[in-house]
């Protein structure tokens, strides 16, 4: 046989031996301990499908952070979607910039979900995120019921308006306080969602208010900029100000039951984040019928219910009565669908 005809018949049969599904995974960072559990929740899924009989193989790509790592994504999607896989389950470093990809991709035939952060523009076949409206509500609840409503609360927020959870997170917290009736006044506002450039926002705070006694909370969007927030504050004598922050790290966990500075914190379940994204990813690529948008619950770490959070990767509390005035009083274990990706466009 001659050695071309020999070759691609050797590459036929090894294709036709590989009946399984090739899935591309883009993850955004590894330096954000929260992102760092929903991968290891989506690979240990795909493990355990591989285990009952699943043909998968991921692809998986890391961005990376800052605006390096948008640029990275994009590259990295495209670069999926060229090389034909059967689906794509992202991460989004940045809701608008993978729009063009998206729309490749559609384009293409090839399935994207999203998890954690939705993509503006083009279709998904599943988005799937913790519920970050309800994670900032819970942290606002709380705070209004700690402040006199005498005088307006002295408000830092350390957001990150790139991505629709840290967004949603900020809305829920906000509205919280409109709806309790807390007066408040925004005095800074600064961006940080990653150990850097979360020290860069304390730093700015810091300058912005030395005075002590001229904060009374900062609300950060999450513990990936929000614990260098918190070290930052602590180091400066700042233990007047008290901390509301999004995600359950452990050491923001060990703040909260310590009463350093942190005073809630709004727990994702990320391991299970990425375990759901994984598995509508595989329903999507099999042609099965997957609830398209998916609202993972968070969970209210404060000194009263701290004993029942058992960490990102455990399994959703039961049912627990809040000792606080909140719109919801009983914080319940529910996954809610609405049916349809509804996330914004």
């Amino acid at each position: 046989m001659h050695l071309g005809a020999w070759v691609w018949t050797l590459f036929w049969g090894l294709s036709q031996a590989w009946a399984g599904y090739d899935v591309g995974v883009l993850i955004w960072s590894e330096t954000i301990p929260g992102q760092i559990a929903m991968r290891q929740g989506l690979e240990a899924e795909a493990g355990r499908l591989r285990a009952a009989g699943a043909s998968l193989q991921l692809h998986v790509h890391v961005a990376g952070d800052g605006e390096k790592g948008i640029e990275r994504q994009i590259r990295q999607m495209e670069a999926l979607v060229a090389q034909g896989v059967d689906a794509i389950v992202v991460q989004p470093t940045d809701s608008a910039a993978l729009s063009a990809p998206l729309r490749k991709a559609n384009a293409a035939g090839i399935p994207v979900v999203a998890y954690d952060q939705y993509i503006r523009g083009g279709d998904v076949a599943a988005y799937l995120t913790s519920d970050n409206r309800q994670a900032g509500r819970l942290d606002g609840e709380y705070i209004a019921a700690r402040f006199p409503d005498d005088r307006p609360l002295r408000l830092v927020l350390v957001e990150y308006p790139h991505v629709s959870s840290t967004i949603e997170r900020v809305d829920g917290f906000m509205d919280a306080l409109e709806a309790a009736g807390q007066p408040v006044t925004v005095v800074g506002t600064f961006q940080g969602v990653d150990p850097v450039s979360g020290a860069r926002a304390a730093a700015q705070l810091l300058a912005a208010h030395p005075e002590k006694g001229s904060v009374d909370v900062v609300f950060t969007v999450n513990d990936g900029g929000g614990l260098a927030v918190v070290d930052a504050l602590a180091a400066a004598g700042r233990d007047e100000i008290v901390v509301a922050t999004i995600d359950g790290d452990p050491a923001s966990v060990a703040n909260v039951r310590a009463g350093r500075l942190t005073v809630i914190d709004a727990a994702q379940f990320c391991g299970e984040l990425g375990a759901a994204a994984m598995r509508a990813t595989y329903a999507v690529v099999q042609g099965k019928p997957v609830e398209r948008h998916q609202l993972v619950p968070t969970f209210p770490i404060t000194r009263e219910t701290v004993d029942l959070y058992e960490g990102w990767a455990a399994p959703l509390p039961e049912a627990v009565a809040l000792p606080w005035s909140t719109s919801e009083p009983q914080w319940r274990p529910t996954l809610r669908g609405s049916g349809v990706a509804d996330g914004p466009r």
